[in-house]
């Protein structure tokens, strides 16, 4: 048995009838296999049970504790049952990208029964292109972005002709009774105030640096007082504690209360034109792709008469798992906040100033720790974890209340090489996450060979059609290529300058 940490928890704990807590990758892939073999569900299938002794996260099954008196326990007690897990449906003609992406948001807008291990395959056909799409569906507390990476590295292989594997057999654990998760309760209860203990020097002095509850009443002035007593009993030792910054999310339409129906656009840019772009204003991948997210959130905003005056908030989580955590699953994650200039016009000036924003946010996010979402987690016994969830989720929709962020834009590196499932070419790889309570669109991209794969999710009341979104930030990088082939005809480097900031630091 393995015990969920409080940030594994904390994504079981979100979840309620409007919100799900699971990721999801959408490959397209050629229809068979270089032999003549189709691909459907039961080469899936065969597949996944030659690798399941590799793939645990497909083993586990959810064990709560009664009360919810300590964290849930995932345990591998050999219960499987691929048919219920790969399914297969096919498209109406023509099966173009909207109806894939109609059917997409259909599936991830229901969630995952937790009496099974938490994932699932759809096997799509009549894919327009005469491609078929395998949407692999996985619940966000058993992974998170590098370690799902991780879980399709075992699903995918580098050639087209993978060697068969004949799977071990597999120890299955005795699914433990109530009585004996009750006594694991009692357990974990007597541990929690050295959780506490062991968390307070940690989390406290930086909760305003915990995006997901710093814009709560009460959070800075806690923070504050903690950074006070840590200077004063540290004795005139160094103690500088990082300050939170006082960054607020104006209002737009994404900051509502999320219905439980999505909406779900997905394509692509061109890689090489992206690192063009780097290589012209000395900035990197990331920060290209934040600023054509951005460019592409100022245009439709801007179209629409809703764009804020001010500079719109993004959180963009931050893997902070190390190379001896490698493979063993669950979430090694943490939030960075930062800033997108959407009010600027030039769309070279809006980059310079996002390189600036996210030197200054990765210098900040290193000098945290890298336990601290986790840690914060500890003070919210697991018996309120639930309640506490639902009760931040209902503030992030409320009007009058500062929100944590407007968007959620996240970029996993991914293979440079073409990849097989099961001996089928995929074509494209493309990221579907969620949205929450107050950030009703996320952003995701995935690079695969020379391009660079998005997948945009929205509320389904909040935005009639993302595609015009995508459309936008394809423009953005027109926009940021033309600016780079000017300079590149000028035959100068335009250096990242260093404008003055907006923002005021508090602490």
């Amino acid at each position: 048995m393995r015990q969920l940490t409080s940030l594994d928890a904390q994504f079981l704990a979100m979840e309620n009838d409007r919100v799900q807590g699971h990721v999801s990758v959408l490959g397209i892939y050629d229809s068979h296999t270089e032999s003549g073999r189709p691909l459907d569900a039961a080469l899936v299938r065969e597949l996944i049970s030659e690798r399941l002794h590799r793939l645990p996260t497909f083993r586990w099954r959810l064990a709560e504790v009664p009360f919810g008196l300590d964290y849930p326990y995932w345990v591998d007690d050999g219960t499987f049952d691929v048919e219920y897990h790969v399914r297969e449906l096919a498209l109406p003609t023509p099966g173009d990208d909207r109806q894939l992406a109609e059917q997409v948001a259909r599936i991830i807008g229901r969630q995952l029964d937790r009496a099974r291990p938490l994932w699932e395959v759809y096997v799509i056909h009549g894919v327009e292109s005469g491609g078929v799409a395998v949407l692999t569906k996985m619940h966000h507390a058993a992974v998170d972005g590098i370690s799902g990476a991780e879980v399709m590295s075992i699903l995918l292989d580098e050639g087209p002709a993978p060697e068969p594997e004949h799977a071990p057999k597999i120890d299955a654990e005795s699914f433990p009774s109530e009585v004996q998760m009750l006594g694991r309760g009692v357990i974990g209860l007597l541990g929690q105030p050295l959780r506490i203990l062991r968390a307070g020097p940690t989390a406290l002095p930086h909760l305003d640096d915990v995006p997901t509850i710093r814009h709560l009443p009460g959070v800075k002035a806690i923070a504050r007082g903690s950074r006070l007593v840590k200077r004063t009993l540290s004795s005139g030792v160094n103690a500088t504690a990082v300050r939170g910054r006082d960054v607020t999310a104006p209002r737009t339409r994404f900051q509502a209360r999320v219905s439980p129906h999505r909406r779900v656009a997905f394509g692509y840019v061109s890689l090489p034109e992206v690192k063009a772009v780097k290589n012209s204003f000395g900035c990197t991948v990331n920060d290209v792709v934040l600023a054509i997210c951005a460019s592409g959130l100022r245009s439709w905003l801007g179209e629409r008469g809703e764009l804020p005056a001010e500079s719109l908030a993004s959180f963009i989580p931050m893997s902070v798992r190390t190379p001896e955590q490698r493979g063993t699953f669950g979430n090694r994650v943490s939030v960075m906040l930062a800033q997108l200039p959407t009010e600027v016009a030039d769309p070279v000036e809006r980059l310079h100033l996002i390189n600036q924003e996210m030197s200054g946010a990765k210098e900040r996010h290193r000098a945290l720790p890298a336990s601290l979402l986790q840690d914060a987690n500890h003070f919210i016994p697991p018996a309120l974890l639930g309640q506490a969830a639902r009760a931040t989720s209902r503030l992030a929709g409320m009007r009058g209340l500062n929100q944590p962020a407007n968007v959620m834009i996240s970029n996993v590196p991914g293979p440079s090489a073409p990849l097989y499932l099961g001996g089928v070419r995929q074509r494209a790889q493309f990221p579907v996450s969620g949205v929450l309570d107050g950030i009703g669109i996320n952003i995701t991209v995935m690079s695969y060979q020379d391009s660079l794969e998005f997948g945009i999710v929205v509320d389904r009341e909040l935005v009639d059609d993302p595609f015009p979104i995508l459309d936008a930030v394809r423009a953005g990088l027109d926009e940021l290529r033309d600016a780079a082939k000017t300079v590149a005809a000028a035959n100068a480097v335009t250096p990242i300058r260093r404008a003055t900031t907006r923002r005021k630091v508090t602490s």
